[in-house]
């Protein structure tokens, strides 16, 4: 992508690959298997590459900034608003068709819960969940539901596509059947959204030429690198260029969902969708240098996955009705810690369905929870008092800065975040 400022530490994580560094033991264990090398010299090349992945690993954490270079999120002018609001009005129906579309085997949590549960309870438009393949959907990093339709079901009732596509991250940027469909979707007519690092997907499938755009802060480099045409626009949370939308991370798929709202039913209906979900502005400003990879969060990460014998799975009992939008969140988080793992359990068998009739799939059927492992229900919090009560436990439990680290990987404008 073009026009976005060099930091020359973001490319520092090349010292370090994981990728080469497990090819080096696995070349060593290669020759220790064929008996190329003897026993001495195998314990000294594994002790030098250990090693020099130390200094590397050691040499990146140093060039690490501290802090993230906060400034604040700039204004946005009344015109730039305007014309985002007036880029996502529906382009056909008037009453649109919003399909969320995701793999059966990794899509992001809340990448495809939240929009869902926000447009369905504001009822601006047909809003289905889709999957490529018959069965339930695995999200990442926690829930497992079951999806409205399949995409090729869906070609069948809607030939003529839908108004717009929602595209959260997926485990595979590259999955050929997903390309091929968003690719039918856009030349359609319909207006793509990348949500979060679904702007990867978006890109793979050829749509972010020449496009202004942005994506999770973690994973921009990346996006740059496949796409040099591509133009990054910092500080704002949600880029519109023609019929290709962006959003910055994982949280953004609120306000995202809430513009989308205004520009299908007007500013009224959105504010009473914002204070649905107590949450206070929706606007593109966004603060691009708070959220970046900073020496505590490396040195917080490091910390807990090698605190491999202290890990948990924490509790979420699913009951009928609850709030899914809040249920993504609090699971999303605790899943984020490198200490923990939200897993969901009902007293009932069968799928839950939530408040806005997307059925949630139990991870484990009638059990007692332990107490001391039970998270607090939160089906009935409005979402970003969920989200915020989530990270003040996280905080409580496992300390600042894995509640920090938890904050920036939602691209979540916690203060203090680092």
């Amino acid at each position: 992508m073009k026009d976005e400022p060099t930091v020359p530490w973001q490319f520092l994580p090349d010292l370090c690959h994981f990728g080469q560094r497990l090819a080096a033991v696995r070349w060593v264990s290669g020759a220790i298997d064929g008996g190329v090398m003897k026993r001495g010299m195998v314990l000294k090349g594994g002790l030098g590459l250990v090693l020099l992945g130390l200094a590397g690993f050691i040499a990146w954490v140093l060039f690490l900034p501290a802090a993230p270079a906060a400034s604040g999120a700039p204004a946005i002018e009344s015109r730039e608003a305007e014309a985002i609001v007036a880029a996502l009005k529906p382009p056909r129906r008037e009453r649109p068709v919003i399909t969320v579309v995701g793999i059966n085997d990794g899509t992001e949590t809340t990448d495809f819960l939240m929009p869902v549960g926000i447009l369905r309870r504001a009822n601006v438009g047909h809003v289905i969940t889709l999957g490529f393949d018959p069965g339930p959907m695995t999200l990442d990093p926690a829930l497992t539901v079951e999806p409205d339709s399949t995409v090729a079901a869906f070609d069948v009732r809607y030939p003529d596509g839908a108004d717009y596509v929602i595209v959260p991250r997926m485990s595979r940027d590259d999955d050929p059947a997903a390309l091929t469909w968003i690719r039918s979707q856009a030349g359609k007519g319909a207006t793509i959204i990348g949500d979060c690092a679904g702007a990867k997907v978006v890109g793979a499938a050829g749509l972010l030429d020449g496009k202004r755009a942005t994506t999770h802060w973690f994973f921009l480099r990346q996006l740059r690198r496949r796409h040099p045409t591509a133009i990054y626009v910092p500080d704002r949370r949600l880029v519109v260029d023609g019929n290709v939308v962006t959003t910055t991370g994982i949280t953004a798929s609120m306000p995202m969902s809430l513009t989308l709202i205004e520009a299908i039913a007007g500013r009224p209906r959105a504010e009473a969708g914002a204070r649905e979900l107590r949450f206070a502005s929706w606007d593109a400003r966004h603060d691009s240098r708070a959220f970046t990879l900073t020496r505590p969060f490396a040195l917080t990460v490091l910390g807990n996955v090698l605190a491999f014998w202290n890990r948990e799975e924490l509790g979420i009992e699913l009951s009928h009705g609850m709030d899914e939008v809040s249920l993504a969140l609090v699971a999303d988080a605790w899943s984020r810690t490198y200490r923990s793992r939200a897993v969901t359990f009902a007293r009932n068998t069968g799928d839950i369905e939530s408040r806005n009739r997307i059925r949630i799939v139990p991870d484990r059927g009638s059990v007692s929870w332990p107490p001391d492992r039970l998270l607090p229900a939160s089906g009935n919090l409005k979402p970003a008092d969920a989200l915020d009560g989530a990270l003040a436990a996280i905080e409580a439990r496992y300390g600042r800065r894995t509640a920090n680290v938890v904050a920036m990987q939602l691209e979540y404008p916690k203060q203090d975040a680092r």
